[in-house]
C-alpha cells in the first residue's frame, strides 16, 4: 500500500507542478479560444491541460517500475507498457485537436487505433464471468471487439461530462478511488497478482486527477481539453479491462458451503461486470441521453450542445460549484455503493444506506436556491458565499448610513442547445469562436 501511495503522490506532484508551465505554453501556442456569450466560463481559458496529466502518468509508471514490489508488475505483465502506448497515441490526437480541432471521424478512428494498440500488446478481455453460466472464454475477435467498444465508450462518456470546471477530473478521481479499493482487495485478499496492474492504473489515475484539480476548480485557470479527457478515459477503461478480462474468477475459490452462501460469495466475481459500468454510470447515462436528444432533433450524435446533466443543474438555478458537488455526490454514491455491496452482499444496511443517501441527493436537487451557512467560528475556513450576512453601519461623506453585506454567488441562467468550449464531445467538433 505504501508503494501505491508513493506512486500516487509522485504522479499528483508532477501533474500539479507542470500544469502552470503548460498553461503558459497553451497561451503562447494560441490554444485559448475566445470567449462567447453562450459559454459557461466568463474569461478566455487555455486548454492543453492533458500535457501535464500525460507527463504525470509517465512519472507514475517510471517510479512504480523502480519500486521493489510494483516492479514485479512490469516483469510479469506487459499491461503497463500497453497502457503507455495507447495513452501516448490518444494523448497526441487530443493535443492536435485542442490546437487544430481535427475532424470527428479522425478522432474516433484514433480512439479505436489506441485501443487496438493495447490489444496487440496483451491488454484485452480474455473471458467474462456470467451469472448462472460461469466463466466464458472469448475468441480473439470477440475479445478485441469488446475491448475496443469499452475503450471508445468510456473515453466519450468521460468527455461528455467535461463541461464544468473540475467536473470530469473530480468524477474520474472518485471512480478511480472506488476502483482501486476493489482491485486492491482482489489482489491482497485473494492473492491474485493479475489484479495488481489494475490497482496501479487506478492509483496513477487518482494522482493525475488530484494534481490537476487545484488548477481546474472553479474558476478554472486551465482546461484539460480533449488531450486530458480522452487520456483519463482511456486509463479508466484500461483498469476496467485488466481486472475484468484478465483475472480468472476460479482462482478465488468461492464455490464452498451451501448454495445460498456460494451465491453471496460469488458477488466479487460478478462485480467486475458491474463496476466498470457504475464508475461511468452518470457519464454513460449522459452519453445515451445526448445521443437520443440529438438524433431526435435531427442532429448528428456528435454535435455538441448544452443539454447535458450538469447544464440542466445550472438551468434550474444551481450555482457552478454546487452543480459540480451534486455530480460528485451521485458519482460517489453509485461507485462506493457497488463497492460496499461487493464486500458484503448479504447486508441490508448497505441497501438502506444507499436509498437514504439517494433521498438526500434528491432533496439537494430540489433546493437550488438554498445556500448553507456555516457557524461563525468556522467562517474563516469557507468561501465568503457560505458565511452569514453581516450588516455594518458605515458613515459616508454625507453622513448617511450604508449597509454592507456579503452577497451570494452570482447565478447566471444557462440556455439549453448551445455548446461550451470544454464541453464538446470527444468525437465531435467544436465551432470556432467568431
Amino acid at each position: 500500500m505504501r508503494e501505491y501511495l508513493l506512486t500516487l503522490c509522485i504522479t499528483a506532484a508532477v501533474t500539479y507542478l507542470l500544469t502552470g508551465p503548460v498553461r503558459k505554453f497553451a497561451i503562447v501556442a494560441g490554444a485559448m479560444p475566445e470567449i462567447r456569450a453562450r459559454d459557461v466560463h466568463r474569461e478566455p481559458t487555455p486548454r492543453l491541460g492533458g500535457i501535464a496529466m500525460f507527463f504525470g502518468l509517465c512519472a507514475g509508471l517510471l517510479v512504480a517500475d523502480h519500486l521493489t514490489n510494483l516492479h514485479e508488475v512490469f516483469e510479469k505483465s506487459n499491461e503497463p507498457r500497453a497502457l503507455l502506448s495507447g495513452a501516448a497515441l490518444i494523448w497526441l490526437i487530443g493535443v492536435l485537436d485542442d490546437k487544430f480541432e481535427i475532424d470527428a471521424l479522425i478522432k474516433l478512428g484514433g480512439q479505436m487505433i489506441a485501443a487496438g494498440v493495447m490489444v496487440v500488446q496483451g491488454l484485452t478481455i480474455l473471458w467474462i464471468p456470467l451469472p448462472g453460466v460461469g466463466t466464458v472464454a472469448l475468441t480473439q475477435w470477440q475479445g478485441t471487439l469488446l475491448t475496443v467498444a469499452l475503450v471508445v465508450i468510456t473515453i466519450n462518456a468521460v468527455n461528455f461530462v467535461d463541461g464544468l470546471d473540475g467536473l470530469a477530473a473530480g468524477m474520474v478521481c472518485i471512480a478511480a478511488a472506488a476502483f482501486f479499493m476493489y482491485a486492491y482487495r482482489i489482489w491482497y485478499s485473494y492473492g491474485i497478482e493479475a489484479a495488481a496492474p489494475a490497482s496501479l492504473f487506478a492509483a496513477i489515475l487518482m494522482g493525475m486527477c488530484l494534481g490537476f484539480l487545484p488548477h481546474n476548480m472553479h474558476p478554472a485557470r486551465i482546461f484539460m481539453g480533449d488531450s486530458g479527457s480522452m487520456l483519463i478515459g482511456l486509463v479508466l477503461a484500461a483498469g476496467a479491462i485488466s481486472v475484468t478480462g484478465q483475472v480468472d474468477p476460479d482462482l478465488m475459490n468461492l464455490f464452498s458451503g451451501s448454495e445460498r452462501n456460494a451465491v453471496h460469495q460469488m458477488v466479487p466475481v460478478y462485480i467486475p461486470l458491474v463496476m466498470p459500468l457504475t464508475i461511468i454510470a452518470i457519464p454513460a447515462a449522459d452519453l445515451i441521453l445526448a445521443i437520443v436528444r440529438r438524433t431526435w432533433r435531427g442532429q448528428s450524435p456528435f454535435a455538441a450542445d448544452r443539454g447535458h446533466l450538469h447544464h440542466r443543474l445550472l438551468e434550474i438555478g444551481h450555482s457552478h460549484s454546487r452543480a459540480v458537488l451534486i455530480m460528485y455526490f451521485f458519482s460517489a454514491l453509485i461507485a462506493f455503493g457497488a463497492l460496499a455491496y461487493s464486500v458484503n452482499a448479504a447486508s441490508m444496511w448497505i441497501v438502506l444506506s444507499v436509498v437514504f443517501l439517494s433521498a438526500i441527493g434528491l432533496v439537494l436537487l430540489l433546493l437550488p436556491r438554498f445556500t448553507p451557512r456555516t457557524p461563525r467560528w468556522a467562517e474563516g475556513f469557507v468561501p465568503p458565499r457560505y458565511r452569514r450576512r453581516r450588516a455594518a453601519a458605515v458613515t459616508g461623506d454625507a453622513g448617511e448610513a450604508a449597509v454592507v453585506a456579503d452577497e451570494d454567488e452570482e447565478r447566471v441562467p444557462v440556455t439549453v442547445g448551445v455548446s461550451g468550449v470544454n464541453g464538446a464531445t470527444a468525437v465531435g467538433s467544436r465551432t470556432r469562436a467568431r
